[in-house]
């Protein structure tokens, strides 16, 4: 049994990020006034008791697809896109309107995957983020959903919320949810289901746990809740699932009270290596061997090409690749010095030997130690 103080834990949280989902805005597949109204006052208390606070919110899809006349969400990218063009504009009217009534400022950021996956514009989104927040604006984000195409999708909100937390440096993500947090099993079809009440570390039995679970509203499931969970925890931050249905949710969250699922910070890392670990999908994978393995993981080494035995993906200098072991286990990830095809020529090489294969010696290492993270 974890024994800690949740309300204690709870009170160093200065900076919160709050998720929350179509389906618990919505009630019979419709935006709910109601739901609405009550996350706009719960928002509005947390700013009240000091707490900064930014929004990731879906519902735009939805929104607009019934304006278009869509009975159900629609089936096709460009219908995606024209309903999100649509209903981007009502959900944030709706929002100014509840959030002004209460003295609030409310702030609209629109992101895709590339604003996370640049470096400059990662950092220039956040300097942004942080003067709203300085400012006293409550930022309201959801992804570009009108332009958005696979290339340079973020693919779900609970995803998208744990970028965001990362970006902001903020140390709380909540997601709402239409479940009272993460469960043994699916609830609604395992009457055994037990809530779990405290996530100590995310492995692999509690992967296996995460299951299949969607709506018909969005696109989301417990699956991508967890990997949003594995991103935030992985970075040094709390997360926590709960109802959001639920009068009151945040504050209540904020007070200490056990309530949803609380999943437990790991070691903190820099805001650069959580760009490095968590930001960039990996567009590669090096599988090292045991000398390397070891060497990355107990002596702060680099990744030399020496200790590559097989590499796969398509990247290019710069980007991030996922470093795996002798059991297909990731374990790291870094800024890759080498495209695909130079990697490929000079794995199992000495550095010496780098010139003789590339004609050129740009870098000794296929990641520097400076450009490496260690993730769980």
């Amino acid at each position: 049994m974890i024994e800690f103080d949740r309300k204690q834990l709870m009170a160093s949280v200065k900076r919160v990020v709050v998720k929350v989902g179509s389906s618990t805005l919505s009630r019979n597949s419709e935006l709910s006034s109601e739901r609405l109204d009550h996350l706009t006052y719960d928002l509005t208390k947390l700013k009240q008791r000091g707490t900064e606070v930014v929004l990731v919110t879906s519902g735009a899809i939805l929104a607009g697809g019934r304006q278009l006349g869509f009975n159900q969400r629609p089936g096709t990218i460009p219908e995606l896109q024209a309903s999100a063009a649509v209903g981007q504009i009502q959900l944030m009217q709706a929002y100014q309107s509840r959030l002004q009534q209460y003295g609030q400022i409310p702030a609209m950021a629109l992101l895709t995957q590339e604003d996370f996956t640049s470096r400059q514009r990662y950092v220039h989104i956040s300097d942004t983020l942080l003067t709203l927040l300085r400012l006293g604006a409550i930022p309201i984000i959801n992804e570009n959903d009108t332009v958005t195409v696979d290339e340079i999708k973020v693919g779900d909100n609970d995803t998208l919320a744990a970028y965001v937390t990362n970006l902001i440096d903020a140390y709380l993500l909540i997601i709402l949810s239409d479940q009272k947090g993460f469960y043994t099993a699916d609830p609604r079809t395992d009457i055994d289901a037990k809530l779990i009440n405290v996530v100590s570390k995310i492995d692999d039995t509690i992967r296996v746990l995460a299951g299949k679970s969607s709506t018909d509203e969005g696109t989301g499931g417990m699956i991508t809740k967890l990997l949003a969970a594995e991103i935030v925890t992985g970075s040094g931050g709390l997360m926590v699932l709960a109802d959001g249905s639920e009068k009151n949710i945040l504050n209540r969250i904020l007070d200490g009270e056990a309530i949803g699922s609380l999943f437990l910070p790991q070691k903190r890392i820099s805001s650069r290596h959580r760009w490095i670990a968590y930001s960039r999908p990996p567009k590669g994978q090096v599988f090292v061997d045991e000398g390397a393995h070891h060497a990355l993981l107990n002596h702060g080494g680099s990744l030399l090409p020496c200790g590559v035995r097989e590499i796969t993906g398509d990247f290019e200098f710069g980007d991030t690749i996922s470093c795996r072991d002798q059991n297909d286990k990731e374990f790291a990830r870094g800024l890759v010095n080498y495209n695909t095809q130079e990697a490929q020529r000079i794995i199992g090489k000495n550095t010496h030997e780098i010139e003789q294969v590339l004609g050129y010696h740009h870098y000794d290492e296929i990641i520097h130690r400076d450009n490496l993270v260690l993730i769980s």
